[in-house]
């Protein structure tokens, strides 16, 4: 075996010891928990945006864009357009036309100035309303219609009904080996409460239980579990998602 293969075959062996280690990912889970008093996912940027992400799914987000080398991203929710301008980087090293299109019900005013005002925004399209939209919808199936290897990253609304619809609407259009990204899948596993007090999320009724729904009806996605399984400290608990046909 040359070293590169033999890198590559050590790691795996130890990401797939690392998914069989439960009180590790106990702890993973615990240390999540504490530190999201302190919002710890709100910490970073990418090139100047905040982006609302664990530093984990940022990498995680990268190899995935990198592996697939989409000609379009879709990316639902945009807050301050972090993971947009990610998205974009990657894609303007790739080069070509590739395009992002940013979905939000809500871009709001200086959000929308920071994002439009960046050296990157040349590689991204806004669409402000629901995602779920029959008009919104026709829009992005307008502008995605040129490309043919198709990304979609859905994180907006988390309810289980909205992710649903979202899921029905947009996981046919990501292409063959291409991903489906489902963020904040991770809500599952908090306490029970945690955040019904201020949200309308929570245990039973969160990303999670829509994709649990989503692939107990479909073979045309699986769970890619050797990216799932080396992240621990994740949004995406099994949110990276391959279509295999």
């Amino acid at each position: 075996m040359n070293p590169v293969d033999e890198f590559f075959h050590e790691r795996r062996e130890d990401i797939r010891k690392m998914a069989e280690d439960k009180e590790l990912k106990q702890r993973s889970l615990d240390w999540m928990i504490a530190s999201d008093k302190y919002r710890y996912s709100y910490n970073y940027t990418w090139l100047g945006r905040p982006i609302i992400k664990y530093p984990n799914d940022i990498v995680a987000t990268q190899e995935v864009i990198w592996r697939v080398k989409p000609d379009l991203i879709i990316e639902t929710g945009v807050a301050h357009g972090g993971s947009l301008i990610l998205s974009a980087s990657i894609l303007d090293l790739l080069g070509g036309d590739r395009r992002v299109i940013g979905i939000d019900i809500d871009i709001r005013a200086h959000n929308r100035k920071e994002i439009e005002s960046h050296p990157l925004f040349k590689r991204i399209d806004l669409i402000e309303g629901s995602s779920v939209d029959p008009k919104i919808v026709a829009e992005v199936e307008r502008l995605a219609a040129p490309f043919k290897n198709i990304l979609v990253i859905l994180d907006s609304l988390h309810t289980h009904d909205h992710v649903a619809k979202e899921l029905a609407i947009y996981a046919p259009m990501v292409s063959v080996g291409s991903y489906l990204i489902l963020p904040d899948t991770f809500i599952e596993y908090f306490p029970k409460g945690y955040y019904a007090h201020n949200r309308p999320w929570d245990v039973g009724n969160n990303p999670m239980t829509a994709l649990r729904e989503f692939m107990a009806n479909t073979d045309d996605f699986v769970v890619d579990d050797e990216l799932n399984s080396k992240l621990m400290i994740t949004e995406a608990f099994d949110g990276y998602l391959r279509r295999l046909k």
